[in-house]
């Protein structure tokens, strides 16, 4: 990877203060593509950091009723993180594989939740320790998706 520029991220707090970071832009020698390096508090096409996100999909009420957001938001990152848990499972079990680090399968709680915490753990910062991995290893699925509409 090769330095190429930067640009600005935006990000949301709990209390919807807005934080902007400065994202290295690297373009890889290899297939051309430009990427951009995120930092862990942040995941890929999401506005709030990851612990607003954790909190919610944990459902840690206390810290949720702390968030400052639509109930539409709440939900959203509810399903988003619903149709994605056992994807999330699955492949952080893969990478262990892969890395000679499995343990044994009747060790493993049964939750999905529970079988993403065996592999990242369950303290704070645990959604960032998901795609850290995942986005490194290529298996992130871009879930954004955009409507266009013809012009008349």
């Amino acid at each position: 990877m090769k330095v190429v520029g930067s640009r600005p991220r935006k990000y949301l707090q709990e209390d919807a203060s807005q934080v902007i970071l400065i994202i290295r832009r690297l373009r890889c020698m290899e297939c051309n593509k430009i990427h951009h390096e995120l930092p862990d508090i942040l995941v890929p096409y999401k506005r709030y950091k990851s612990e607003c996100i954790e909190a919610v999909v944990a459902k840690k009420s206390s810290t949720t009723l702390a968030i400052a957001c639509d109930e539409s938001t709440l939900h959203q990152w509810k399903s988003w993180f619903n149709a994605l848990r056992e994807y999330f499972a699955g492949c952080l079990q893969s990478i262990a594989v892969q890395l000679g680090k499995e343990t044994e399968e009747a060790s493993r709680p049964k939750s999905v939740l529970h079988r993403i915490w065996h592999y990242v753990g369950d303290a704070r910062g645990w959604l960032a320790r998901i795609v850290r991995p995942l986005v490194n290893w290529n298996l992130w699925v871009q879930t954004r998706s955009a409507f266009l509409s013809e012009c008349a």
